[in-house]
């Protein structure tokens, strides 16, 4: 089963978690057709690798070319006209830039399973925990009282129908008896009494009648204020914040269906009470009276249902995915000058009527002006097409929405210096990008805007982690939309909050998040002896800011794409110890066995580097600690790393050389724990030439390995390899570097 079905029969809310991965530079339609093969491909390791980008690349369009046959033996000519189009825009995407296209694919690939995982992970949770249980009761009552006002409109919609039954039945009884008293037909005193009588008793129900629904419309109009109040302030809201931490990399965001549900149903209730009332206001214009109960509460009900029905419009209209480059679909609101970005807008009301009538406009920093913001605030121009018609075509489940597929940020000229100008830095510069539409009813017109969470525009791809550190620290730190001045003063971090976006930040590109024990040891670093305080303050000069060395959050960026890269596998299995301070890493290696040894990511790296740390013991039985210099993307770029510990010798002049790393920490085998990452089996397969020493097909076989190489003094016995102290080991170990490399070109011989 692919996993592209298995996507399919999920609920609605992890299917439009799905449609937000798909824009048009990887279009849902090749996704789809292609899925099998797709899903056949090693597109983490094409994203790499530039000729195989290329020749996935060029397989893809080969696919599609296939698929276009099909289409044609079909007579389809819409896909053939859709498929054509597709592969248009590909070429013109990433013809240049194959691994871009690999990239993207990647990562749309591991947010399926990762909303797969969820998915099944919901399923298998205790939903009978008093948390949840709450949560599902709030919603149900909710729903309810949604469904209650709905019930209720109709109800009075069926009373307005008999009122009006009745006053026709009224009016002609009056006419009757009126031409009777005029017309000399013989009818007699008694029997105009009894009609006036019956026309009376009917005027008494009639008034009943106007003040029933008259009453029962107010009743209907206090029940959407309050429920119409707890969909705006608290619904709204909550799933506004959801959204700010699934744009940092916490879980992802609920869907909007439910929400626009409710507000659709709201909606046209409200709707549908406008229109009792007119319908009101005409049979009173038939016939009205002294103290008519339409006469006097219709305004006030008319205003209410009005007031009503535009605070619900006007809050309805949210952006639905935030402003977001597709070349890094997992770090939304930074974005580069001259790239394209895509933004997606959604009216939570859908009203078929609404169906291409709402035209919104996109402006960027619509209200920052001279006076609200510093010197040296950097203006910008949008690009592209900046207007777009909501429509009900402009997303897969049909909701009322417009996304800006093609837009561009050009900034303005400006004369004078600005790094001078402003006390922000370029990435501490938070900017908004506004979005306005207008509707139009009879009798009235309501002004619809929304804006995106604030963001950080770069003009170098290099500012981008700095540019995500300020993306983390206001939404995690704010719910405030338009405080774009956040970074003047920018507030401290609590280690509660921080440790948990800090894993976040795993979680979202890898399999796994972090532990309590890395950090804890990321805590020591940021707090020292109060890292076990989940109070304890961070300021952002300490996470971002660090002048004269790499700043924190850099260095656990570093590592982030070091493990992106090169370590992905060995994370997601927990074959990684990665954040161990030294203290740690010797108590975890103490009492084990010789050989026992663990990997963590180096403290000292400024581009992020892995090493390992084994345990030997000395001639008098005293552990002894040795670590390797760490292996950086240079070196991992030209081994990888489960073949550098498989290889990896310690050697000394005129000694054997030997591999002293046997177990991973705890007791694991190492060849049980790597082997299924090594690039080919352990034991050679191929034939061997025995009499002269050579592979059969005529050359030896080479393998590139990381050796340490210690003074022969520093040995004190050959079972027991470099026996230094922890001192001395930075000092002694070096590696054979000819290619500038941390490896060495051998020829081996099989056993």
């Amino acid at each position: 089963m692919t996993q592209w079905y298995q996507l399919q029969q999920l609920e609605s809310k992890y299917l439009e978690q799905v449609d937000q991965l798909y824009d048009d530079s990887f279009p849902m339609e090749i996704r789809q057709y292609l899925s099998q093969w797709i899903e056949s491909q090693d597109w983490e390791l094409a994203a790499t690798n530039d000729s195989l980008a290329t020749l996935r690349f060029h397989d893809l369009l080969s696919q599609l070319d296939d698929q276009y046959s099909r289409f044609t033996l079909e007579n389809n000519f819409l896909m053939q006209h859709n498929i054509r189009k597709i592969k248009r825009n590909l070429q013109v995407h990433f013809q240049e830039d194959p691994i871009q296209m690999a990239m993207i694919i990647c990562s749309c690939l591991k947010e399926e399973e990762k909303t797969l995982d969820m998915a099944k992970k919901a399923d298998q949770d205790n939903i009978g925990s008093t948390q949840n249980t709450a949560m599902v009761e709030k919603q149900k009552e909710l729903d309810y009282s949604v469904r209650d006002i709905k019930n209720r409109v109709q109800e009075t919609e069926q009373r307005i129908k008999s009122l009006e039954d009745l006053q026709d039945e009224h009016d002609f009884k009056y006419k009757t008896l009126q031409s009777r008293e005029h017309e000399s037909s013989g009818t007699t005193p008694i029997e105009i009494r009894r009609e006036e009588i019956i026309i009376r008793n009917m005027f008494i129900e009639l008034n009943m009648k106007r003040e029933d629904v008259v009453s029962k419309i107010a009743e209907a109009l206090n029940l959407t204020e309050q429920v119409q109040t707890a969909l705006i302030t608290e619904e709204l809201v909550e799933w506004k914040r959801r959204q700010q931490i699934a744009c940092i990399g916490g879980p992802p965001n609920a869907c909007l269906d439910q929400l626009q549900t409710w507000f659709t149903i709201v909606a046209e209730s409200l709707q549908q009470v406008r229109q009792q009332l007119k319908k009101l206001e005409e049979l009173e214009q038939k016939y009205t009276y002294e103290n008519d109960p339409i006469t006097r509460k219709k305004h006030s009900l008319e205003d209410r249902a009005q007031l009503l029905f535009r605070s619900l419009l006007q809050s309805s209209f949210v952006v639905e995915r935030q402003p977001c480059m597709p070349t890094h679909p997992q770090r939304p609101l930074v974005l580069k000058t001259g790239v394209q970005f895509t933004v997606k807008l959604r009216l939570l009301v859908k009203l078929h009527e609404l169906n291409y009538q709402l035209r919104v406009k996109g402006s960027f920093d619509k209200d920052v002006n001279e006076k609200s913001t510093v010197k040296g605030f950097r203006k910008f121009n949008i690009l592209g097409t900046s207007t777009k018609v909501m429509n009900m075509e402009e997303s897969t489940n049909g909701s009322l929405a417009a996304e800006f597929r093609h837009l561009q940020l050009k900034e303005q000229k400006n004369t004078g210096s600005r790094t001078s100008e402003g006390p922000l830095i370029v990435t501490e510069e938070l900017h908004s990008i506004s979005f306005e539409t207008q509707l139009c009813q009879p009798g009235l017109v309501i002004d619809l805007e929304t804006s995106s969470l604030p963001l950080v525009v770069i003009s170098n791809v290099s500012q981008l982690p700095s540019g995500w550190a300020s993306i983390l620290w206001y939404n995690m730190l704010t719910n405030e939309p338009k405080n774009l001045s956040f970074f003047l003063t920018p507030p401290a971090a609590r280690w509660s909050q921080l440790s948990e976006v800090l894993s976040w930040q795993f979680s979202s590109v890898t399999k796994r998040g972090l532990n309590s024990e890395q950090l804890t040891m990321l805590g020591e670093k940021l707090l020292g002896p109060n890292a076990s305080n989940p109070e304890g303050l961070i300021p952002w000069t300490k996470f971002c800011k660090n002048v004269n060395e790499k700043s924190f959050w850099l260095w656990i960026e570093g590592i982030l794409e070091l493990i992106k890269r090169h370590l992905l596998a060995l994370w997601n299995d927990g074959c990684i110890m990665g954040f161990v301070s030294k203290e740690r890493e010797r108590a975890l290696l103490n009492n084990k066995r010789p050989g026992t040894f663990l990997l963590r990511f180096s403290e000292s790296s400024r581009e992020g580097a892995i090493t390992f740390t084994w345990v030997e013991m000395s001639h008098n039985d005293e552990p002894q600690f040795h670590a390797v210099e760490p292996y950086t993307k240079k070196e991992l770029s030209a081994v990888s790393f489960p073949d550098i510990i498989r290889n990896y010798k310690v050697m000394a002049a005129e000694n054997i050389p030997e591999n002293p790393l046997r177990f991973l920490h705890p007791d694991i085998p190492k060849d049980n724990a790597f082997g299924k990452y090594y690039s080919r089996p352990t034991e050679p397969s191929e034939p061997m030439d025995v009499d002269n020493d050579k592979r059969s097909n005529g050359y030896m076989r080479t393998e590139l390995i990381s050796i340490s190489e210690v003074h022969p003094s520093r040995l004190q016995s050959p079972e027991n390899l470099c026996p230094m102290s922890p001192d001395e080991y930075g000092e002694l170990q070096r590696f054979i570097n000819p290619a500038e490399i941390n490896t060495v070109m051998c020829s081996t011989y099989p056993n």
